[in-house]
């Protein structure tokens, strides 16, 4: 993993590919978590386990099909006539948690989004892209979520891809908020506000005057791939 000026963490897929001891390590910890129970956990441990295990899994789907341009090239297999299963690999299910299959999409919104209703889920787990919230440096952990969970937020919010007052005072904002709009109050008021609550001073100041709306969208889809920058 490394950090860029730019503000946007990239992985070093080709080195860890070619590494069989860390793809070793990766297979036994992803297998270890899908042992556990995550039914009996209390709320910040299950939250850690499930956006860990989310984004074990995702790394280890690319790494799997490395080099790729984009996770959206990794097609979905074993789900029939289902269209979706040709822009990414999130219907294939990838573990079996507590006798259940599970793919990449059951985890995020069959799980995660239903059960803990919190906008954070979507700065908590990684979909291997650029336009995506950084995959955070370290396993999520109870004690710290809180925390770290509001400083991930932060992190993306107050990042150009996260939201950007345009000359003319409306905004342009990543698409997670419009695919996800209902997490994050059902409307462009509800998204708005949402940034303001993790907004540095300066977005903060540009966000202060009514509510600026929401003039466009935008997501970049390719890997976030550090194995040749610089």
């Amino acid at each position: 993993m490394r950090d860029h000026a730019d503000g946007v963490t990239r992985l070093r897929y080709a080195a860890w590919k070619a590494s069989g001891p860390d793809l070793a390590v990766l297979d036994g910890w992803i297998a270890q978590a899908a042992a556990r129970t995550p039914s009996a956990m209390p709320r910040a441990v299950a939250f850690a386990h499930w956006a860990n295990l989310y984004n074990a899994l995702t790394l280890k789907v690319v790494l799997q099909r490395y080099p790729v341009r984009s996770i959206r090239d990794i097609r979905s297999t074993g789900v029939g006539l289902d269209p979706r299963q040709f822009i990414g690999p999130w219907r294939t299910r990838l573990v079996t948690v507590e006798g259940r299959p599970l793919s990449l999409d059951d985890i995020e919104h069959e799980i995660m989004r239903p059960t803990f209703r919190d906008p954070r889920v979507h700065y908590a787990v990684n979909c291997a892209s650029i336009g995506c919230p950084n995959l955070w440096p370290r396993a999520w952990r109870a004690a710290t979520l809180e925390r770290e969970l509001d400083a991930a937020a932060a992190a993306f919010v107050n990042h150009p891809r996260g939201a950007t007052v345009l000359a003319d005072g409306r905004l342009r904002v990543s698409s997670l908020y419009a695919w996800f709009r209902e997490d994050f109050g059902g409307s462009d008021a509800g998204v708005v506000t949402h940034l303001r609550r993790h907004a540095t001073a300066a977005l903060a100041a540009r966000l202060a005057a009514g509510t600026p709306a929401i003039a466009e969208n935008a997501y970049d889809w390719a890997l976030n791939d550090g194995s040749t920058a610089a």
